[in-house]
């Protein structure tokens, strides 16, 4: 005998699950945070928030696969560019780029990644550790490594410029409440985001580069 779970998802629509994933990512957009409501969850999905227990188990179940939808892009695309022949410099700057306008979509991503390794079992957040921090770690190491090699990248620390650069690809879209309450910013256009992009590249490369 089926669950009255089960019921409900075998009468709702195919892409029900993916639904959910992006309308929870559209209300953490919105909303400059990274939590939810179910019950705001379901009115904006059309879909009933029981579907959320036969999905994802629970809340906490939801965040942790939009996490996974999320960072699993991250990790292809940048081995993707870490495949292609191109010189270390530019590989650099198109990962820069990439994660400004990851950032401008995603702009709870980083703090979700936080939040969910923070309030995890040590089994969970090792396994996100596992599955997306150390891949993009290693990302790291091999193309400063190779800008070293080829002479236009200075020796630096792999790891913390991990931290710088996700840093500054970041702040700036997770930082609304200040851009409205110090500058007058009430959003963020494509336009600003285009700007933050172009001053992002310039200053990390200006450390990087051997040449300064």
């Amino acid at each position: 005998m089926s669950t009255p779970n089960e019921t409900l998802a075998d009468n709702a629509p195919p892409e029900a699950r993916d639904a959910l994933l992006e309308t929870a990512s559209a209300i953490m957009r919105e909303g400059d945070q990274v939590d939810i409501s179910l019950s705001e969850l379901s009115l904006r999905s059309g879909l009933n928030s029981a579907l959320v227990k036969y999905y994802f188990g629970n809340k906490a179940g939801l965040l942790k696969a939009l996490l996974d939808r999320d960072m699993q892009a991250i990790v292809s695309s940048v081995r993707a560019l870490m495949a292609k022949d191109f010189p270390a410099e530019e590989k650099l700057r198109r990962h820069l780029s990439a994660m400004v306008d990851t950032y401008y979509a995603t702009p709870y991503l980083n703090r979700l990644l936080m939040r969910l390794v923070r309030d995890s079992d040590p089994e969970e957040a090792q396994r996100i550790a596992d599955e997306y921090l150390t891949p993009l770690n290693h990302a790291y190491a091999q193309l400063i490594d190779e800008g070293v090699q080829a002479g236009v990248f200075r020796d630096i620390d792999p790891q913390l410029f991990y931290f710088i650069a996700t840093g500054a690809a970041d702040r700036f879209f997770s930082a609304r409440l200040v851009l409205k309450h110090c500058f007058g910013r009430d959003s963020l256009t494509e336009r600003l985001r285009d700007r933050y992009r172009d001053q992002v590249i310039e200053f990390v490369m200006a450390g990087i580069l051997a040449d300064g």
